[in-house]
């Protein structure tokens, strides 16, 4: 690896952040006594938590709004309040790396908390909601009063999706470097990047020019930022391999299996003609992130299928969930989308990593995101696993038949549960 002024501020910068928030939750932990209790305590769970390889019933004890003990058996005697999983499934919470959150301030949010009940998240990631000029909006009003933990890219253009569904890009002046690296600099605590909309329908005949300031924008910062780029129906052919060439290690490739045509009606994504695009394979060997990004219009059974059976399988589950996507026949929840990928051949294992362990290494904000280990944040997602003759559809009308589907079923965030047992007096974080 070849280490360059820009790369060592880029990983000084991530090593310092993370070394602080590594350090100061743990001083702050005091060891539990023989007397003290858990704040909460969930009882008969049916574990599994990629991260460790861990899987099987386990009792969870939860304290200062971290995981302090899993346990074969826990008394009840020990905890303030107690939970009963009644033997489902239980997970590291949910975390969705596309999603559109910022209610009220883009013309397709949806609040944060309004998606715990239905897609079982405890995390979410804003993708583009908001650009330079109104990401402090997005900081101050829609992050403060959401239980939901919440991260953010912002757009290369400096409204965001303020505009939808005017195309944010087809006036490149719109995409500006600058002010767009003070924005992730000064907002590095919870901005990962930068979003790009790439689809032709977005950017008109710009080529690679929005992609190269999003990556232009994300160095100039001087801190930890990756691009989280949005692809399907690009300009052409050639335009896809050029943008999966531009992409780095750890940029995120979002709606990776879209078959959404483009101006002329053609194909112009990762599959062109059945076959994968060497590039894409290229791309996915050196590091860049594969996301699905459902969406209402940005995921093809047949580009999915081909994809993986030649070497691009998901590195991350995400929905792409708003006020559009949401009312689709597609219905891009977290959940209903991970159990696409359940009866696409993928193990429960597999598949609740793409939604947790694997979406919080992006992140790269908090220790132990997305996992159960001791001394991680206690953010839980409590699923019934429904057996039984289910149908999928995908956004181009396309039809699969499963077997098995996850059901939210209750959520735990910071030690909190949505709903009983309610904790008095009712404090999160």
């Amino acid at each position: 690896m070849n280490v360059t002024p820009q790369s060592r501020r880029w990983w000084l910068a991530g090593s310092a952040c993370m070394a602080l928030v590594a350090i100061t939750p743990r001083a702050a932990r005091a060891a539990m006594g023989p007397n003290d209790k858990f704040d909460l305590l969930l009882r008969n769970a049916n574990v599994l938590d990629p991260s460790q390889g861990l899987s099987g019933k386990r009792d969870i004890g939860i304290r200062h709004g971290v995981i302090e003990a899993i346990e074969a058996s826990i008394g009840p005697e020990r905890a303030v309040r107690v939970m009963d999983a009644n033997n489902r499934l239980v997970t590291p919470g949910l975390i969705d790396l596309h999603a559109h959150t910022y209610a009220y301030g883009s013309a397709i949010g949806i609040p944060a908390d309004e998606l715990i009940a239905q897609q079982g998240t405890t995390t979410v990631v804003s993708a583009g909601d908001a650009g330079a000029n109104n990401i402090a909006a997005f900081r101050r009003l829609a992050m403060p009063g959401s239980r939901t933990r919440q991260f953010a890219f912002v757009h290369i253009a400096i409204a965001g999706l303020a505009g939808f569904p005017v195309p944010e890009l087809f006036n490149i002046d719109y995409a500006q470097v600058d002010v767009t690296a003070r924005a992730v600099a000064e907002n590095a605590d919870f901005v990962i990047g930068v979003k790009v909309r790439m689809s032709e329908n977005v950017i008109a005949r710009h080529g690679l020019e929005p992609l190269k300031r999003a990556i232009a924008a994300c160095e100039k910062s001087g801190v930890r930022a990756l691009v989280m780029c949005h692809i399907g129906g690009v300009q052409s052919r050639e335009l896809m391999s050029q943008i999966l060439d531009l992409l780095r290690p750890g940029d995120v490739l979002t709606h990776c299996y879209s078959g959404a045509p483009n101006a002329a009606g053609e194909g112009t994504n990762i599959v062109q003609d059945g076959k994968l695009l060497p590039a894409a394979l290229a791309a996915k060997q050196r590091g860049v992130v594969f996301d699905v990004g459902h969406g209402g219009g940005s995921f093809d059974y047949t580009i999915a299928e081909a994809a993986i059976q030649q070497g691009c399988p998901p590195d991350t589950i995400s929905s792409d969930i708003h006020v559009f996507s949401g009312n689709t026949p597609g219905m891009p929840y977290l959940h209903w989308v991970m159990s696409k990928f359940l009866n696409l051949g993928f193990t429960l294992e597999q598949v609740v990593a793409m939604a947790t362990v694997n979406p919080a290494r992006v992140i790269g904000r908090v220790p132990k995101l997305g996992t159960l280990q001791q001394g991680a944040p206690a953010d839980l997602s409590i699923f019934d696993v429904v057996e039984g003759p289910v149908l999928f559809v995908d956004t181009r009308n396309n039809e699969r038949n499963g077997k098995v589907y996850l059901s939210p079923w209750s959520t735990v965030i910071a030690g909190i549960a949505f709903g009983r047992p309610y904790q008095a007096p009712f404090t999160v974080r």
